[in-house]
């Protein structure tokens, strides 16, 4: 059973002061974001990605963080990353399982190849990785694992085939790592944000195909990378040690339709 947090003030109930996180896909996008809100927040940061500038994005947030180069699909990567960070950090207490592909093609045309690639990326790598960090948490009796979903989880987007079933599977492995690993001081959630602004999201939905999506959304908006970021240092503080299980819509409404 965990211990309840002392939670005197804001500040403290947010910090993340003497923590070390792991994110994957860290380099760019939402998981620099959620990297940069999290060193801010006083943890120090292990970023994973297969993009080479991920050792530069670790070193831009200062001397105490690494970057390592790793693709999360590949045989054995997850156990292998989770044990060089512990052995390069001396320990994980939180894991932000962040990295993610979309293949686009309607259902009919989807190649076996493209649903084989998204579900390695977004659903097979983020439960490796939670296994492995999530062992190491269980026997310390505790840590935080967020892992990102998405609007797809929830709803059906045309020619995400592929894409919203990781993601809705991503939901449903949450609430199992939840369940499983609660009564062990181990929570585990989902963040599912709509669109993001990342410089990736501006290009895709750039135009008139943007402006029609926003009119679907009640607020009328997309969602800012430090908008996710923030959400994914509540989950990691102490302010949120009652949250478990839990998939955060941050999606200005667009899923309550």
């Amino acid at each position: 059973m965990s211990p309840v947090p002392e939670l005197s003030t804001t500040s403290k109930g947010f910090s993340l002061a003497g923590l070390t996180a792991l994110v994957t896909g860290g380099a760019s996008g939402i998981g620099l974001s959620i990297a940069r809100a999290f060193a801010d927040s006083g943890a120090r940061l292990a970023l994973v990605d297969r993009d080479p500038g991920v050792a530069a994005a670790a070193s831009a947030l200062g001397p105490d963080h690494v970057g390592l180069v790793v693709d999360v699909a590949a045989d054995g990567a997850p156990s292998r990353t989770v044990d060089e960070v512990i052995r390069r950090l001396g320990s994980i207490d939180i894991l932000v399982n962040n990295a993610g592909i979309v293949r686009l093609a309607p259902a009919v045309a989807a190649s076996r190849s493209d649903w084989d690639a998204t579900l390695a990326v977004n659903l097979t790598a983020p439960f490796l990785f939670a296994q492995a960090a999530g062992a190491h948490m269980v026997a310390r009796g505790r840590g935080r694992i967020i892992n990102m979903a998405s609007q797809a989880a929830s709803v059906a987007l045309q020619s995400h085939v592929a894409y919203c079933s990781s993601k809705a599977a991503i939901v449903g492995m949450t609430k199992v790592l939840a369940l499983e690993w609660g009564p062990h001081g181990v929570t585990v959630n989902a963040i599912s944000p709509t669109v993001v602004e990342t410089d990736l999201g501006r290009q895709a939905w750039a135009g008139e195909v943007g402006e029609a999506m926003k009119k679907l959304i009640p607020s009328r908006r997309f969602a800012q990378p430090e908008e996710i970021a923030l959400a994914a240092v509540y989950l990691a503080s102490p302010a949120a040690a009652m949250v478990n299980g839990a998939d955060l819509a941050i999606d200005g409404g667009y899923t309550i339709q």
